[in-house]
């Protein structure tokens, strides 16, 4: 069946390409029109994982920086395993404090500089591990400085997972709710409930005058352009990237217990359409 799919991916990526469904931007920014009519989605960009590697010419595993989510991770193969046709980004004990003193190692991957896009559907299908500290997520950052530096240009998260919680939280950040603290009108989050531990597809639909939450083929949350808002409550009219990475650790999510890793975010696709 997997194989019939990836053939099926194929034909619909080829057709695609050959209609007007986007157009291609900066070499690999896919922009769909503004104006352009509802009709069926149709696949553009996607991952099944069905190689021995990562696909470079798609990912860059996601280096360690100084943000609250991005200080334990690494591109050590350590925390990087594909195997029957999945990703699986690794959360552990570091093994060898002595090499590197961080406490906890993580595995995430993102499009940057390799696949952007503008407005369109995303889903990943991925199963959630769970464990004290554990904070998986799926989230968009805009590929390029549009409006000026972070929160200016926003931030699309797809999902984030806490601990062992039993809700997901599909969240909107920007200018607008961080330094405005205009979190309510219209509302930046949404929290529905998955089942943890299982398969799930999550996702968004993403238009000109919207951001639409999806989980498992469900709608559950929108967050609408605010006609006469601050023009800084809508700056998802350029094209983002997108991260996928299983975080440990930080001020939202809290200490991390050693005694529950490993733990792990196993995915199964990504696919992108317009």
């Amino acid at each position: 069946m997997r194989h019939l799919f990836l053939l099926f991916a194929a034909a619909v990526a080829l057709a695609a390409c050959k209609s007007t469904v986007y157009t291609l931007q900066n070499k690999y920014f896919y922009v769909q029109a503004d104006n352009r009519p509802e009709n069926r989605w149709r696949m553009v960009w996607h991952d099944e994982f069905s190689s021995s590697a990562i696909d470079t010419s798609k990912w860059t595993r996601i280096p360690a920086n100084n943000a609250d989510w991005g200080k334990h991770m690494t591109t050590d193969d350590i925390c990087y395993e594909l195997r029957d046709g999945m990703l699986c980004l690794n959360g552990i004990n570091n093994p060898d404090t002595i090499k590197d003193k961080r406490p906890f190692l993580t595995g995430g991957i993102w499009s940057k500089g390799k696949f952007a896009f503008q407005y369109g559907k995303v889903e990943i299908r991925a199963k959630l591990e769970s464990a004290q500290g554990a904070w998986p997520a799926m989230w968009m950052l805009a590929a390029e400085d549009k409006y000026g530096k972070y929160p200016r240009n926003g931030e699309i998260d797809i999902m984030e997972h806490l601990n062992h919680d039993s809700i997901i939280y599909q969240t909107i950040h920007s200018y607008y709710t961080l330094e405005l603290k205009r979190k309510d009108n219209p509302r930046h989050y949404g929290s529905p409930r998955f089942n943890p531990g299982e398969f799930n597809v999550f996702g968004i639909k993403w238009y000109p005058d919207s951001i639409v939450y999806i989980l498992n083929g469900k709608e559950t949350f929108t967050y609408p352009r605010v006609a006469g808002a601050d023009p800084s409550q809508w700056p998802f009219d350029q094209p983002f990237y997108l991260l996928i990475d299983q975080q440990l650790g930080g001020s939202w999510v809290g200490k991390v217990n050693p005694a529950q890793l490993p733990v792990r975010m196993i995915v199964d696709y990504v696919r992108v359409y317009q």
